[in-house]
C-alpha cells in the first residue's frame, strides 16, 4: 500500500516548474539544486531570487493568488501552456503550508495580471475598481444592464482631454473608491453619462466627464461602440487605464496604450 510520502511524491513528480509564494529565506534556500524552475512570487523580491514574479497585492484568497502567481509567470515566459506547476503557498499563518500542483492552461492568461502590475495607479486602486465594474456587471442597475467607464490614473491629463456634462458630484469631496459607501455611490452615478476619473492612489476626481481624445488610430473590436472608443483613445493620449464595462454585451473590457488589454464576462470571473 503506498504511504502518505509516496502520494506526495507523485504530486511534485516532473514538475516543469515550482512556484514559492512569498518564501522565508531558509524555505527558499532548500531549492537551490532543484532540477525544476524555481519561481519566487512576492510583493517585494526580499530573498534574492535569481526568478521572481511581483505578485501585485496580498490575496488573501489563495486560489486567486496562485491564479494571478501563474499568469505572471507566463507574461515573464518561465512557463507555458501545458506545463506542470507546483504551487507551494501559505493558507494558515506560519509559513509555507499547502502543495497545488496546476496544468498551465491559456484560459489562465486573461491580462489582468498586466492591468495590475503595470498600470500607473496603485494596483489596489485598479482592483476596488475593476471589482466595482465586475459587480455592476453581475447585478446591473436595479436588475437591468448598465454601461460604465472608469479612467484610472493621470487624473490631470485626463481632465485636461474632458469636459464636464454636468455637475460634479466629487468635485471638493475627498473620497475613494474601495470604501463600500463611495462604492454605492459609483454604481448608483453610473447610470448617467459621462466617465468617471479616479486617480493613481484611488481618489475620485469626477463623474460624468466626455472624453475628448482623438479617435485616429484607436483600433477597438468591431461591435464596440461610442463608449469603448473613448476608453481605448484616452490612454493612447494619457498613462491612464480605461475600465469599460458594455451595456451591451455586459463584458468588462479594459484599455492601456490605446488597446485592448482585457476582456472579461462578470458572471465568469
Amino acid at each position: 500500500m503506498a504511504s502518505l510520502t509516496d502520494h506526495l511524491s507523485d504530486l511534485v513528480e516532473d514538475a516543469d516548474a515550482a512556484l514559492l509564494f512569498s518564501p522565508t529565506s531558509s524555505f527558499h534556500d532548500r531549492f537551490e539544486d532543484d532540477e525544476a524552475e524555481i519561481v519566487v512570487v512576492a510583493p517585494d523580491n526580499d530573498v534574492d531570487a535569481d526568478v521572481f514574479v511581483e505578485l501585485p497585492l496580498p490575496f488573501d484568497n489563495v486560489k486567486d493568488r496562485i491564479r494571478f502567481g501563474i499568469e505572471g509567470a507566463m507574461d515573464a515566459d518561465l512557463v507555458a501552456e501545458g506545463d506542470e506547476v507546483v504551487c507551494i503557498a501559505s493558507v494558515f499563518d506560519g509559513g509555507s503550508d499547502a502543495v497545488v500542483r496546476v496544468t498551465v492552461d491559456e484560459t489562465v492568461h486573461t491580462g489582468i495580471y498586466d492591468l495590475f502590475v503595470n498600470s500607473r495607479a496603485e494596483p489596489s486602486v485598479i482592483r476596488d475598481v475593476f471589482e466595482v465594474a465586475i459587480e455592476l456587471g453581475r447585478k446591473g442597475q436595479k436588475g437591468k444592464p448598465v454601461g460604465a467607464l472608469f479612467v484610472v490614473g493621470d487624473a490631470g491629463k485626463v481632465m485636461n482631454k474632458s469636459r464636464p456634462l454636468s455637475y460634479n458630484p466629487f468635485e471638493k469631496s475627498h473620497v475613494h473608491v474601495g470604501d463600500p459607501i463611495v462604492n454605492v455611490m459609483l454604481k448608483e452615478f453610473s447610470r448617467l453619462d459621462g466617465a468617471f476619473v479616479v486617480s493613481d492612489s484611488g481618489k475620485i476626481v469626477s463623474a460624468y466627464r466626455y472624453l475628448e481624445p482623438g479617435a485616429e488610430g484607436v483600433d477597438i473590436p468591431k461591435g464596440l461602440g461610442a463608449r469603448h472608443m473613448a476608453g481605448g483613445a484616452i490612454t493612447r493620449d494619457t498613462n491612464a487605464t480605461a475600465i469599460v464595462l458594455s451595456e451591451s454585451d455586459g463584458l468588462v473590457r479594459a484599455f492601456k496604450a490605446g488597446e485592448l488589454v482585457l476582456e472579461i464576462d462578470p458572471e465568469e470571473y
